[in-house]
């Protein structure tokens, strides 16, 4: 068992290529051993932005043995009257690579047939990673690809060097114009020749006694310890950011931080504007007192350490100043124009080219937020409604901004920042901020009345919006993260605990985009069908059975917060003992009502009953009826599916004694309203059919 090494030397690679590139790498490569029949230990990926390298333990030097056995002819076509071999028999024989003495006659299903047992040939591990690793090594996986010179291959940058060794054996192979060996090169500036690799155990050392640690999780915890132990010298904390942290890491090939400053005045703009300057622009970490307070300090991440590390921090003080002077002379800018200034801009925004502009979907979103001002449960609905009508005109205010046009991952930070600014109420300010929220799965979720309202109106908007001109998620396909917006609708009615309906807000939605009637009832079906379909992935990811998921929504999605009561009770009542007979007992209901099809409904009328199982479950309905309804009224599901439970033994008694489709037509259709009445208990909790 030998060490296998690759590791492809290459122009600085873009630090969010690497991670994806070397795993699905890493996976071809166990996919190919595999069946190749070599074994193999674990696999360890490694990298830098000037190299992408897999390490994979214990490969076998040859391939497994493999066997099998072929069929040939029959015995009567492979051998004569007197037993000796024909010419079918020797052409066989030299086709499986044996002797002619070496032919088994086998006995099958359609007779004695001639067999032969051959043995594959095995190959070395090496020929075999030779001959296979060009291709796995182009087939990796990038964002973009690029060709170089007059070749033909592509890949993320240049390749300029390959290793390749099991154990200690050079693995020959070509990429392009570049050769395998067993040379490597260490860091570019710190000590920039070639070394060689005696065995492919020795790399990690060998190649960071050159300056350069190939292992991504190492090198980023000595980057994280060094910027601490940098952050406490100078009694301060990392502004935490750990996708920053995974970046960075990706950028250097040995962590060198310094600490830069930057001059005070620039505190002045809001934190958020020079947290996304240093970021997105430089890579710098920002610092933060105690109380997470913006510091004018920073740390910059090299790749080289320098004689003079003060020098270096000087550059990049020099190159931060210049940003942050753009950021400060943009932020004073939009100072001197008003929220109200910005949202006229927003005339000349296309939203989408169908849907008019973003000025138009604030008057769309304001007249939404009206309607949930009035259908929401929340205290003070006129003050809220004064709050929403305004969040809503400004929401989108800042997206035209000199700041958010720099830095677009600022739109509502800003705008939150400018109205506090302009003296808006905080409700007001926040919502701007908020409304965007969730931004991601699990992410955070609006905090106050105005900012909940107001996130749903706007992406209800665009998920109305993109219905009504046919721009319908399909598959993989979702330019517009309609589905990631009806997650976030639901997540946060869900957490508010909205009661509204979800039907008539869906059909206000569409009031704005949809004039006729019979279309927009046709696009009410669908938009509600789609968040239903988000319902189901959130409450089956929650840990809830599809089952039940979907049972509760057959009877009723209008109301969210009360589906997931309804859900949750069926699921605790799918775990009790018996509830699979009670399932049958309850689906059978349903079944025989759907079969008695457009039997018009009607009473149950005593004087029709002829056997006492009816009289019984009438009897026991009546009793359980205004209870349940009085559980189903506090959302008590658990205890009105128990109590529903306790019809089943005369449901049963009805079935075994009673034959309900009678031929006497009003006694059927009294039985058929018998057991309606006990269907209409559950009708609006579940659907049994579906269980």
């Amino acid at each position: 068992m030998k060490t296998l090494l690759i590791e492809i030397g290459c122009e600085e690679i873009p630090a969010g290529y690497i991670i994806p590139a070397l795993t699905a790498f890493k996976n071809n490569i166990l996919q190919a051993l595999t069946k190749a029949r070599i074994d193999h230990g674990e696999a360890k990926i490694l990298g830098t932005p000037k190299r992408l390298t897999l390490m994979v333990a214990n490969v076998a030097e040859a391939q497994n043995p493999k066997t099998s056995t072929l069929s040939g002819p029959p015995e009567r076509v492979g051998f004569d009257e007197k037993g000796k071999p024909t010419i079918a028999a020797q052409k066989f024989a030299a086709k499986a690579g044996i002797g002619v003495d070496a032919i088994v006659v086998a006995d099958t299903q359609k007779g004695r047939y001639l067999t032969a047992v051959v043995e594959e040939k095995c190959e070395s591990s090496a020929v075999i990673l030779e001959r296979m690793m060009a291709k796995q090594i182009l087939g990796m996986p990038f964002p973009k690809s690029m060709r170089w010179g007059s070749l033909t291959i592509s890949f993320a940058r240049p390749i300029i060097s390959l290793v390749g060794l099991l154990g200690n054996q050079v693995l020959n192979f070509t990429v392009g114009n570049i050769s395998s060996s067993n040379k490597t090169f260490g860091h570019r500036f710190m000590n920039p020749g070639s070394v060689s690799i005696e065995t492919a155990d020795d790399y990690e050392a060998v190649v960071e006694s050159i300056g350069v640690i190939v292992d991504i999780d190492r090198r980023k915890q000595m980057m994280v310890d060094a910027i601490e132990i940098l952050a406490k010298e100078h009694d301060s904390q990392i502004l935490e950011d750990p996708a920053l942290v995974e970046i960075v890491a990706n950028l250097v090939e040995y962590p060198y931080p310094v600490v830069g400053r930057f001059d005070e005045a620039f505190l002045e703009v809001p934190d958020e504007v020079l947290i996304t300057a240093m970021r997105e622009h430089q890579k710098y970490f920002a610092l933060v007192d105690e109380k997470k307070k913006l510091r004018p300090l920073f740390i910059a991440v090299n790749n080289t350490l320098a004689k003079d590390m003060n020098l270096v921090a000087r550059g990049h003080e020099k190159v931060l100043r210049a940003r942050l002077s753009d950021a400060k002379f943009f932020y004073e800018a939009d100072c001197n124009v008003s929220l109200d200034a910005f949202a006229e801009k927003l005339k000349k925004v296309t939203f989408q080219a169908k849907l008019g502009s973003v000025y138009e979907k604030t008057q769309r979103i304001e007249v939404l937020v009206d309607y949930l001002g009035d259908a929401s449960d929340y205290a003070d609905t006129a003050a809220l409604k004064t709050n929403l009508s305004r969040a809503a005109r400004i929401c989108k205010a800042d997206l035209v901004s000199q700041v958010v046009i720099e830095f677009t991952k600022l739109q509502g930070f800003i705008g939150r920042a400018y109205a506090i600014k302009a003296g808006e109420a905080p409700d007001v300010a926040d919502a701007i901020e908020q409304h965007y929220r969730p931004v991601q799965s699990g992410g955070q979720l609006p905090e106050n009345p105005t900012a909940v309202l107001l996130a749903i109106a706007d992406k209800l908007d665009t998920i109305c919006g993109c219905f009504s001109v046919g721009l319908i998620p399909t598959g993989g396909a979702d330019p517009y993260a309609l589905r990631r917006l009806g997650i976030g609708i639901i997540q946060i009615i869900q957490a508010e605990n909205l009661s509204f309906s979800v039907t008539s807000l869906i059909e206000k939605g569409l009031e704005g985009f949809v004039s006729d009637t019979a279309k927009r009832k046709g696009l009410i079906d669908q938009v509600k069908t789609f968040l239903q379909n988000r319902m189901v992935n959130i409450m089956t990811d929650q840990g809830f059975s599809k089952e039940a998921v979907h049972s509760a929504l057959a009877a009723s999605f209008d109301n969210i917060p009360d589906v997931h009561l309804r859900v949750k009770a069926l699921d605790n009542l799918r775990k009790e003992p018996d509830f699979e007979p009670l399932a049958i007992t309850f689906k059978r209901v349903e079944n025989i009502l759907k079969k008695a099809g457009d039997i018009k409904a009607q009473p149950v009328d005593m004087a029709l009953f002829e056997h006492a199982a009816e009289n019984n479950l009438f009897e026991a309905c009546t009793k359980v009826t205004a209870t349940v309804q009085f559980l189903i009224g506090k959302g008590e599901y658990n205890d009105a599916l128990k109590e529903i439970a306790t019809l089943r033994p005369m449901v049963d008694s009805l079935f075994d004694d009673v034959m309900i489709f009678a031929d006497n037509e009003a006694i059927k259709n009294n039985r058929i309203a018998l057991l309606a009445s006990v269907s209409g208990l559950f009708k609006n909790i579940a659907d049994f059919s579906i269980i």
